[in-house]
C-alpha cells in the first residue's frame, strides 16, 4: 500500500502545476501577436540554444543516471531507457547545432536538417517508450550495457548520414514563411497518438506506482502540448515555437524526476523505511523478550534481571520478599475451555492486581499460571499478609468472559530475603513451593518453610510421571458394587481410577487426582476412564451378567470441556452402550456456574444418561439448583453415614437429604457403609441404594464378574440378618 496522504499531496501539486501551465498556454495563445518576437530575432537564436542545452543536459543526465545504476539494477528495461535517452540526447545535439542561425562544421545550418533531427528524436522517443513498455523485464549480464549503449551512436551517425546526404533523401518538413508541412504535422500527430496510447497504459498501472505514473503522465501531457504547438507556428521565431520548447523541457524534467524517483529516491526511501521497520522490530523483539504476550507484564527474564540488580543492594535493615501468586484452576480452564478463555481471564486478573499493588511493587508474570511480586523493603510480616489479603479480595467478583461467568482464587506463597535464601533463583522457587502449599491452608497464604522443598520435589516428580502413566498403562479401574435395597440386587457400580507406579507402588487417588486437575491431565484421564468403564459394562453383558449401570465421576475440568457432550456421545456410540446404563456424578462445587451447568446437564440428559450429585451436603448446599438441574440421584457423603449412630446432627442431615430426595422424586445412594447398624438405619429410612466395605470394597472387573453370585449371596445374608434383628 502506498502512503495515501503523501502521494495525494504530490498529485495535488502536480495538478496545480499542469493547470498553471494550461493557463500560461491560453494567455500565450490569446496574446500571440503581442508576444511575437518579444525576444528579437538576434536574441532568439541564443535563447533557443539555451533551451536546447537544458533539454540536452536533462536527457543526458537521465542516460548517465541509468548507466550508473545499471550495475546494481541489471534490468534490460532500465538499460533500454538509458540508451533511448542517450540517442535522443545526441539527436538533440545535432538538432541544436543545425538550427537556423547556428554555424555547422559540415555545411550551413538549415530548417530542413534541424526539423528532421527534431522529428526523428520525437518519433524515436514515443515509439521507443511504447516498445520498452511491452518488453518483458529480465536481468541481463553487465557486459550487455556496453553493447546496448553503443547502439545510440550507430543510430545517430546513420541519421546524420541520411540527413546530410549530398542529394536530399527526405522531403522538407518546414517551408519558411508558411510553417510546418502536412508531413511534419502528420508525423507530429503520430507521435501524439503514441503518447496517448502510453498514457492509457500508464493509467492501468496507476495504483501500483502512483507517483511514478503521475510523473510519466505529466511528461506525456507536456510532450503532447509541445507537439501541438510545433504544428501551429509559422517560422522558427514564432512565440509558439518557443513555448513548445518550454513544454518540451518541462516534459523531460518530469521524466528525469520519474526515473530519479524510481531508481534513487524510492529505493532510498524504502531503505529508510526498512531500517525504521527493522528498528521497530528490534524494539518489539526486545519488548517481547522481556514481557508476557497475554498480559504485557514483565516476564521471567525481566524478573531475574530485576532481582540481580536490586536484591543485593541493601537500603536498610529491612528484609525483601517475593510473592508468588497462583491462579486456582487456570490449568483446568485452559484444558477445558481453551487458551483464549484462559488468556482473557489471566489478563483481567492482572489488571485487577495492578490496580491494588503500589507502583513500587512491580508485578511480573514468569509463567502462564502465576504472577510474582518483588517487594524491595519489608518492615514486618504483617505487611505481607495484609497485602496478600488485599490481592485475594480482587477475586471475589466473577470474571465474565463471553457467555461464561468464571470464578477463581489466589494461592499466595511468600519467600523472604535473606531469611529463606541468598540467591534470586532459589528465592523465586521457594516462593512457588509455598504457593503450591497455600491451597491447603484456610487463608490460602503460606510463608516458605524448609520442609516444603522435599514435598514439592516429590509432587513435581509425580506430575511428571503422571504424564506417562496413561500411555504406560499404569492406570486402571476398580468397581465398587452398589446394592439396591429394594431388590437386594447389584444393579450398578461406581468406577474408581487407580494408579500403580512402577517404582513407588500404589499412589492414592487423593494424591494424584488433584495433581491431574491442576495440570490439566484430568481431561485425557477422564475420557479414558469413561471409555474404559463403558467397554467394561459391555464385556459383563457379553459374559452373561444382567445389565449393570456404571457411575463415572465428572471432574470440574471436564465440565468446562467444550466438546464434553460430543465426546460422551462418541464414547457411547463407539462402545455401543445404551445411555441409560451410564451415570455421571458431579459435585456441588461444580454448581457455582448455574447457567453453564444447566445447559450442559440438559444436553447430557438429552443423550439419555442419568446425573447424580456426589458428596451431597459437603459443598455449597444451595437447594435451588435441585429444581433447576435435571438431576436423578443424590449421593450422601460417607462423612455423614459414618457418624449416623453417634451424631444426632449427622443423623438429622441424612434424614433431611432422604426427605428432600423423596419429595423431589430423586434416588439416593449412601456411601461408606461399613457397619450393620448403619445399614439397618438406612433400610428403615427407605434409602434406595448403598455402597461400602460392608458389602464389597472396590474390586477388579474380572473378580466382580467371577464373584457376581457370591456378592448377591453375601448381600442377601446381611439383609436377612437385619430383618432378623428387627423381628
Amino acid at each position: 500500500m502506498w502512503k495515501f496522504n503523501e502521494d495525494f499531496s504530490f498529485v495535488r501539486q502536480g495538478i496545480q502545476f499542469i493547470l498553471l501551465s494550461m493557463i500560461f498556454l491560453i494567455v500565450i495563445g490569446l496574446g500571440g501577436d503581442k508576444f511575437y518576437g518579444i525576444f528579437g530575432e538576434n536574441n532568439y537564436v541564443a535563447i533557443h540554444l539555451m533551451m536546447e542545452i537544458l533539454i540536452i543536459v536533462v536527457t543526458m543526465a537521465i542516460s548517465i543516471q541509468t548507466w550508473l545504476i545499471s550495475p546494481y539494477i541489471l534490468s534490460n528495461r532500465v538499460l533500454y531507457v538509458g540508451a533511448l535517452f542517450l540517442t535522443f540526447s545526441l539527436i538533440e545535439i545535432a538538432h541544436a547545432l543545425s538550427y537556423k542561425g547556428m554555424p555547422f562544421f559540415i555545411t550551413e545550418s538549415t530548417p530542413y536538417a534541424a526539423t528532421w533531427f527534431y522529428m526523428l528524436g520525437r518519433l524515436l522517443l514515443s515509439i521507443g517508450f511504447l516498445a520498452i513498455y511491452f518488453v518483458k523485464e529480465k536481468k541481463i549480464k553487465l557486459i550487455y550495457r556496453w553493447l546496448i549503449y553503443s547502439l545510440p551512436f550507430v543510430i545517430v551517425i546513420s541519421c546524420v548520414v541520411i540527413i546530410y546526404a549530398p542529394t536530399s533523401i527526405l522531403p522538407p518538413l518546414i517551408i519558411e514563411g508558411e510553417g510546418p508541412t502536412a508531413l511534419k504535422n502528420t508525423l507530429q500527430y503520430i507521435a501524439v497518438a503514441f503518447f496517448l496510447v502510453i498514457m492509457v497504459l500508464l493509467l492501468k498501472n496507476f495504483k501500483k506506482a502512483p507517483k511514478i505514473v503521475f510523473l510519466l503522465l505529466g511528461s506525456s501531457i507536456y510532450l503532447i502540448m509541445s507537439d501541438i504547438l510545433f504544428t501551429m507556428y509559422q517560422d522558427v521565431y514564432d512565440i509558439k515555437n518557443f513555448i513548445g520548447h518550454i513544454f518540451e523541457l518541462s516534459a523531460f524534467y518530469l521524466l528525469f524526476r520519474a526515473i530519479y524517483f524510481s531508481s534513487i529516491e524510492k529505493p532510498f526511501q524504502q531503505l529508510i523505511d526498512t531500517q525504521g521497520h527493522l528498528e521497530k522490530s528490534r524494539e518489539k523483539m526486545h519488548y517481547m523478550a522481556y514481557h508476557n504476550e497475554a498480559t504485557n507484564l514483565p516476564n521471567e527474564r525481566f524478573l531475574m534481571e530485576l532481582l540481580k540488580s536490586n536484591l543485593y543492594i541493601s537500603k536498610s535493615q529491612s528484609q525483601k520478599a517475593i510473592l508468588a501468586i497462583g491462579i486456582e484452576r487456570i490449568s483446568t480452564i485452559k484444558a477445558s475451555l481453551g487458551s483464549t478463555y484462559a488468556d482473557q481471564m489471566i489478563k483481567l486478573i492482572a489488571q485487577r492486581l495492578e490496580n491494588v499493588l503500589p507502583e513500587e511493587y512491580p508485578l511480573t508474570m514468569p509463567r502462564e499460571d502465576y504472577f510474582v511480586v518483588f517487594i524491595d523493603e519489608v518492615n514486618n510480616i504483617h505487611q505481607l499478609t495484609q497485602l496478600s489479603q488485599q490481592l485475594q479480595l480482587v477475586m471475589e467478583e466473577s470474571f465474565q468472559i463471553q457467555h461464561f461467568s468464571l470464578n477463581s482464587q489466589l494461592n499466595i506463597g511468600i519467600a523472604l530475603f535473606p531469611t529463606d535464601s541468598y540467591r534470586e533463583e532459589e528465592l523465586v522457587r521457594f516462593a512457588l513451593y509455598a504457593m503450591h502449599e497455600a491451597h491447603k491452608t484456610p487463608t490460602r497464604i503460606q510463608f516458605y518453610e524448609s520442609s516444603m522443598s522435599s514435598r514439592m520435589t516429590e509432587r513435581l516428580l509425580l506430575e511428571n510421571d503422571l504424564h506417562d502413566a496413561l500411555a504406560n498403562q499404569e492406570l486402571f479401574l476398580e468397581y465398587q458394587p452398589q446394592l439396591d435395597l429394594q431388590t437386594g440386587q447389584v444393579k450398578s457400580v461406581e468406577a474408581l481410577v487407580r494408579w500403580k507406579h512402577p517404582k513407588k507402588g500404589w499412589i492414592s487417588p487423593g494424591v494424584f487426582i488433584p495433581i491431574a486437575e491442576e495440570s490439566g491431565l484430568i481431561i485425557p484421564i477422564g475420557q479414558w476412564v469413561l471409555e474404559t468403564a463403558c467397554k467394561q459394562v459391555k464385556r459383563w453383558e457379553g459374559a452373561g451378567l444382567p445389565p449393570i449401570k456404571v457411575a463415572v465421576n465428572l471432574s470440574l475440568g471436564q465440565l468446562f470441556q467444550q466438546n464434553l457432550v460430543g465426546m460422551i456421545h462418541n464414547v457411547l456410540e463407539k462402545t455401543q452402550l445404551e445411555p441409560q446404563y451410564l451415570q455421571l456424578e458431579i459435585t456441588e462445587s461444580m454448581t457455582i456456574n448455574i447457567d453453564h451447568m444447566t445447559t450442559v446437564l440438559h444436553q447430557l440428559k438429552a443423550l439419555g444418561i442419568t446425573i447424580a450429585v456426589d458428596d451431597f451436603g459437603t459443598g455449597y448446599s444451595s437447594l435451588s439448583y435441585l429444581k433447576d438441574f435435571p438431576i436423578d440421584c443424590l449421593k450422601i457423603d460417607r462423612s455423614f453415614v459414618q457418624k449416623i449412630q453417634s451424631s444426632s446432627t449427622d443423623k438429622a442431615l441424612v434424614d433431611t437429604i432422604l426427605s428432600v430426595a423423596k419429595h423431589l422424586q430423586l434416588k439416593v445412594v449412601a456411601e461408606g457403609i461399613e457397619e450393620i447398624e448403619q445399614l439397618s438405619y438406612l433400610v428403615t429410612s427407605n434409602c434406595d441404594t448403598v455402597q461400602g466395605f460392608l458389602f464389597s470394597k472396590p474390586i477388579h472387573p474380572n473378580i466382580l464378574q467371577e464373584n457376581y453370585q457370591t456378592l448377591h449371596k453375601n448381600a442377601k445374608s446381611i439383609l436377612d440378618s437385619i430383618t432378623a434383628i428387627k423381628e
